[in-house]
């Protein structure tokens, strides 16, 4: 059997900085956030600070019965833009819903209540909020806020299907807990965390739809007894970013994580492993025997290279350990893979973190050919590890990009836009 590299149409590292994406990830958007009157309200204070954060223009609108439970002052103080209370007069210029319609990206009602869901799918245009939601031509998103007996009533049912069926409005949440009286059921806010993740999504181009991303993430713990273990700095969050990104993209995503304290990406399948040689079993189960259940492998995970020759049942006393332990060489997951592929994809995505500013590009061309990868993501250890931030340069065959310092999830962008961009090229 041959042992040839694949041949594989190169993306341009060029086109990677064309499409790169702001460290926040909905910077220049417009988003026009809706809140009518539930005792949620006061999470839609969260939610705004969340999208101000992401890098949007936020512009509020509320209800009547939203001003009972919040004052427009808190949310104005948080976006630095008034809130429209009214269709006509107060701070607004001319027909506010007209104007507030045509220049939002998203409209986002959180949270709507029974009765707003009901004058939405009647078509009302009856206050400042159902308005611009009957004027907008841009998607709506709407997090649902009720006592689980108003979200069950078969009426709220048929007034959510109509609204569905109308093809514009997706649903985040309800979400079954506890709500405000202590009843416990389908009804309660999603989390503004939740919620913002499906806005990212609904504005985020979905490039990757129909792929399946595979991402290692985290060190690997290789355990000495069941006391100690031999590990690493990583924290897993340039994989979880990975995980992240290509899922709001539209990937099917696997994410085979090592030890890590770090919450799931919403719509990833995440694998718990320990071990480099568990990783390994989990990535082989995730790809098949043939590397053919995924388009795109992204090792971002720091696997140890050695583990102990044996595993001791019992702690070793100080006295029984040594000058000097036994260790023997973990696998090279990625270098087997790339042996074994014979197909263009998937796409091997390696990362090369360094101590040495000198020899870090040479380190991560070295391990590009010897591994067999289509790229290999280069950084230094002090850049990377723990932090939120990372300054990587991505190195091809031909050549290579340096990246500024930025967040880890636009990082997370721009390899996957280079993904993207491979992809493309091999059709």
């Amino acid at each position: 059997m041959s042992s040839a590299t694949p041949s594989h149409p190169k993306a341009n590292a060029g086109d990677v900085h064309d499409t790169a994406v702001d460290g926040a990830g909905l910077a220049g958007r417009h988003i026009a956030l809706c809140v009518s009157g539930s005792i949620a309200a006061y999470k839609a204070c969260e939610l705004a600070r969340l999208l101000v954060k992401q890098g949007a223009q936020v512009h509020v609108l509320m209800t009547r019965s939203a001003q009972e439970f919040i004052g427009a002052a808190t949310l104005a103080g948080i976006t630095g833009h008034p809130v429209s209370l009214e269709l006509f007069g107060g701070s607004a210029v001319g027909e506010s819903h007209v104007t507030l319609s045509a220049q939002s990206d998203l409209l986002v009602i959180a949270p709507a209540t029974a009765d707003l869901l009901a004058r939405l799918a009647t078509g009302r245009a009856d206050d400042v909020v159902t308005a611009t939601a009957l004027c907008a031509r841009c998607p709506i998103l709407v997090a649902p806020a009720m006592h689980p007996s108003m979200w069950e009533h078969p009426a709220t049912q048929r007034n959510v299907e109509q609204l569905r069926s109308d093809g514009r409005v997706t649903f985040v949440g309800p979400m079954r807990g506890e709500v405000a009286s202590g009843d416990v059921g389908l009804g309660r806010f999603a989390e503004p965390e939740h919620i913002l993740h499906q806005i990212i999504a609904a504005l985020t181009p979905q490039d990757l739809k129909n792929r399946h991303v595979v991402v290692s993430a985290g060190p690997t713990f290789e355990d000495m007894d069941p006391v100690r273990f031999l590990a690493n700095r990583s924290t897993g969050k340039m994989g979880f970013a990975l995980a992240n990104c290509a899922a709001q993209r539209g990937a099917r995503v696997t994410l085979v994580a090592g030890p890590t304290t770090l919450q799931t990406p919403p719509n990833v399948v995440r694998i718990d492993v320990r071990s480099a040689l568990e990783m390994r079993a989990a990535l082989r189960e995730a790809l098949g025997s043939d590397l053919q259940r995924a388009d795109i492998l992204i090792m971002a995970a720091a696997v140890s290279d050695f583990r102990f020759s044996d595993i001791q049942r019992e702690k070793l006393k100080r006295d029984k350990v040594g000058p000097a332990l036994q260790l023997e060489n973990n696998p090279d997951i990625l270098a087997e893979f790339g042996a074994q592929r014979r197909q263009p994809l998937p796409l091997l995505i390696g990362f090369a973190v360094e101590t040495r500013p000198d020899t870090m590009l040479e380190s991560a061309r070295h391990k590009l050919n010897l591994k067999r990868v289509d790229l290999v993501v280069a950084n230094l250890a002090k850049d990377s590890f723990g932090s939120d931030e990372n300054c990587v340069t991505l190195v091809e065959k031909q050549r290579e990009l340096s990246l500024p310092a930025c967040s880890k999830q636009a990082v997370a962008a721009q390899i996957l836009n280079w993904a993207n961009a491979a992809l493309g090229a091999l059709h």
